[in-house]
């Protein structure tokens, strides 16, 4: 998941009609025509994640003659937004809803609502808690992503004795939680062991991890690695070491492997990313809830859409591909 934060200046539903029927401004999709409608709620609008994930659903709208309608919350974390947005959704007649939570438990309430009304919701990227809560997960698996880059920086270290700095998310986000706790087991150590010296929320924000990393170098100086939630948080991280003249001693290993991402580990600013595909998250998902509505089986439980680590540093023993494909596939 990317999770660069950028407000809008409004919540509501942006219609995008791939069939004959009309939307209703902020209805969701509205249409008397009787098409199949999806609705399809990410956590910002703007976020290029999210804008990939909506060019999946859209393609796969398209190929399978259904109408899809897109909605976003006003920031990462605006729950209120997405729960309006799922009840208009509900209220417009749609089959079922592709949702990113923004609150992996608030959210729960309104999907219950949602299911109890017949509407299929599948979650994207990001579990709700419970997991069960939705009736299926198509997503990266977060653990493994955090593990292929915590093994590659131990692998990289070559037996130095860590001073590690983690970039995290932020409070009620399993994603946030489960990329820590991959990274430090892929690592060898605890989610909490005493090599990790400063720890920081930065939101998944490029400038909200500068300042931590501005923050975790007053408090432990001799940081000589750095874990980032995503690859906003780890620009971030790396201008700050920048500054310090710290940015050739001091690793950066990132989660998400979008262009920008993996054009940072080419350019050596991030040595290494796990890299997931959005754009496949939400193409499945559509096809997924058009197959439902026309009568086949409902999707349930969870679907692995896939991780690759990437770097140009290979290490051995640890799989990985070089820049050349990450550049190839970025949120494919």
């Amino acid at each position: 998941m990317s999770l660069r934060v950028r407000p809008l200046l409004a919540v509501g539903i942006t219609c995008l009609t791939l069939s004959a029927g009309a939307c209703g401004s902020g209805s969701g999709g509205g249409s008397s025509s009787g098409e199949i409608k999806v609705g399809l709620i990410t956590k910002t609008d703007t976020n290029p994640y999210f804008v990939k994930m909506r060019e999946g659903a859209t393609r796969a709208a398209k190929a399978a003659n259904v109408e899809l309608s897109t909605a976003a919350g006003k920031f990462d974390g605006d729950n209120a937004g997405q729960v309006t947005a799922l009840e208009n959704m509900v209220a417009a007649g749609v089959k079922g809803v592709l949702i990113t939570p923004n609150d992996s438990k608030a959210i729960v309430p309104a999907i219950a609502k949602a299911r109890a009304k017949g509407v299929l919701v599948i979650a994207l990227d990001t579990p709700p808690e419970p997991r069960s809560a939705t009736d299926a997960l198509f997503a990266t698996d977060n653990v493994k992503a955090g593990e292929l880059i915590g093994a590659y920086a131990k692998a990289a270290m070559k037996g130095r004795k860590a001073r590690i700095a983690t970039l995290d998310l932020a409070p009620g986000i399993s994603v946030g939680v489960q990329r820590h706790d991959g990274f430090a087991k892929g690592f060898g150590i605890g989610a909490a062991d005493p090599s990790i010296v400063c720890s920081k929320d930065t939101g998944g924000d490029q400038a909200k991890g500068q300042t931590a990393m501005e923050n975790c170098l007053q408090k432990a100086p001799d940081i000589n690695l750095v874990y980032a939630i995503n690859e906003p948080a780890a620009l971030g991280a790396y201008t700050a070491l920048k500054a310090k003249g710290r940015e050739k001693d001091v690793m950066i290993v990132a989660i998400d492997g979008g262009c920008t991402g993996v054009q940072a580990v080419k350019d050596g600013r991030i040595a290494a990313t796990s890299q997931q595909y959005p754009l496949k998250m939400a193409s499945d998902g559509v096809k997924a809830v058009a197959a439902f509505a026309k009568g086949g089986r409902k999707p349930s439980g969870y679907t692995d859409t896939g991780v690759q680590l990437v770097t140009d540093k290979p290490e051995t023993g640890i799989e990985a591909e070089d820049t050349g494909f990450g550049l190839r596939n970025c949120w494919g």
